[in-house]
């Protein structure tokens, strides 16, 4: 199994209450509906982008041939006002014309930044709109009079359906993590499926934007936050293996579970193949020339690694029955993490699931090791 993660190329958010105010080195992201005048109602968007050489070099140089799922992160930093129940909507980017500028800009710059995508425009200086109409089939956009723009997207493409939603409930986190697999692969075939990889565009669903009567916002962390949530693209596949040769496998609850070869520090580059010793406290004894103790077993079928920011006590990478299964070799159990995915100058704790004896355990045996930067 395998988990891996890009970050941003860029990301900003464009709201209509300033059509030309750019936002992109804002640390934060929004979507809204909210009252911006006496009666009139004002919205916001976010656009994320991920590099197209990032995900080929995913895809072709680690991916391969294996099946695998897109999925982009966003983490909540604040909310106002939120319905009981809310649908967040994610569509690949349209564009005529070419890319859409991040700019430099901050909500609420005095004078106003212009210098990069708003809700009127895609490029600095405001050299290129969005489309107001005549839209492509597949394509969509907003025409609102008087707050022309909003971005275009791609609803579907040659029978693909290309929109993905997350509903949530007023318990939930209100983070994002939403499935964007079928854009991913149009955005990387060669074939006449092929879409141009403009981003994602993220909104509310259309009964909320633009709301007069309560104050509507979800407030995340972008690229440029300096915390450790900036939005990732995640990809995960299953190149798991399972063939434990002479092995026998580990059946009791009474058992030590470690890691053998943590180092403790690595840089935030490669791969790093981490191997587990499974063995009983208190094995059978046997007529042998070598110790007991020291005999390897495997790790059941259903074994599963995850990884836990250390200070924030989060699952950075959850126990995944497909995606984070743990491998077995004839010399024990083993699984693969991809250490740049994960930030740099973070302290991480390995964590093992499995089943002994009927019942699901989680392994902490405090393997902590932390990222530093290549360089």
């Amino acid at each position: 199994m395998s988990v891996y993660r890009i970050f941003p190329e860029k990301d900003s958010y464009i709201y209509s209450e300033i059509p030309t105010g750019n936002a992109g080195l804002d640390e934060i992201l929004e979507i809204g509906g909210y009252p911006y005048t006496s009666g009139v109602g004002a919205t916001s968007r976010i656009l994320i982008q991920f590099s197209t050489e990032d995900i080929n070099n995913a895809i072709v140089g680690k991916i391969g041939a294996y099946n695998y799922s897109a999925s982009l992160g966003v983490y909540l930093a604040d909310a106002y006002q939120i319905p009981v129940n809310t649908t967040i909507y994610a569509y690949p980017v349209y564009s005529n014309t070419g890319e859409w500028d991040n700019g430099t800009g901050k909500y609420g710059d005095t004078p106003i930044n212009t210098s990069g995508v708003s809700w009127s425009v895609k490029e600095r200086g405001g050299v290129s709109s969005w489309m107001t109409g005549n839209y492509p089939p597949g394509v969509t956009g907003s025409y609102i009079s008087g707050k022309e723009g909003g971005g275009n997207w791609y609803t579907g493409s040659r029978g693909y359906n290309l929109e993905s939603t997350q509903s949530n409930s007023i318990k939930s986190t209100y983070d994002i993590n939403l499935n964007i697999t079928q854009a991913v692969k149009l955005w990387n075939t060669s074939s006449a499926d092929h879409i141009d990889n403009r981003g994602i565009i993220l909104k509310l669903s259309n009964n909320l934007e633009f709301n007069t009567t309560s104050s509507i916002k979800l407030k995340y962390y972008s690229a440029d936050t300096n915390t450790i949530y900036p939005p990732y693209l995640e990809f995960k596949w299953d190149d798991s293996v399972y063939s434990t040769g002479s092995l026998q496998v580990l059946t009791t609850s009474l058992s030590a579970i470690n890691i053998t070869n943590n180092k403790g520090k690595y840089t935030d580059v490669g791969t790093q193949r981490f191997k587990v010793s499974a063995r009983p406290k208190y094995p059978t004894r046997t007529f042998s020339t070598s110790s007991i103790y020291l005999t390897n077993y495997a790790l059941p079928s259903a074994s599963y690694w995850g990884v836990r920011d250390e200070n924030t006590e989060e699952m950075i990478i959850d126990f995944d029955t497909r995606f984070t299964k743990v491998s077995c070799d004839s010399n024990g159990s083993f699984f693969d993490m991809y250490m740049d995915g994960l930030q740099p100058e973070r302290y991480y704790r390995i964590l093992i699931k499995t089943t002994l004896d009927g019942s699901t355990v989680v392994v902490d045996n405090q393997n902590i090791f932390k990222i530093v930067r290549n360089g």
